[in-house]
């Protein structure tokens, strides 16, 4: 490695170290705002969507059957259905789409 590649290493590790190091120091009271108690909350869910998204999208053959796979499991969950039967269903919907789509001629 190049002496540039240390420095990068050394400034991601400082910046990675001090996004998470600097709200444990600089809030040290309770969060009494509603709206930031509600942005806080909800920061775990969006960043596991915003990683999951794509992944389900790019993990098919073809982009329609992923999203084909995510809008059934989205509408079987809604109405209650467990987390085995959900992924059951979208793996069934993948791989009938995929016949369909992918069906020699």
């Amino acid at each position: 490695m190049t002496h540039n590649t240390y420095i990068y290493l050394i400034i991601m590790a400082a910046v990675t170290y001090s996004i998470r190091v600097l709200p444990l120091t600089l809030i040290r009271k309770e969060i009494k705002n509603q709206f930031f108690q509600s942005f806080l909350y909800y920061v775990p869910y969006v960043t596991l969507a915003v990683m999951t998204f794509p992944a389900i999208l790019g993990a098919t053959q073809s982009p329609i059957s992923g999203a084909l796979a995510l809008i059934i499991g989205v509408i079987i969950a809604w109405l209650g259905a467990s987390l085995f039967s959900v992924s059951l269903a979208c793996c069934a919907v993948v791989f009938i789409s995929e016949l369909i789509l992918f069906a020699p001629v």
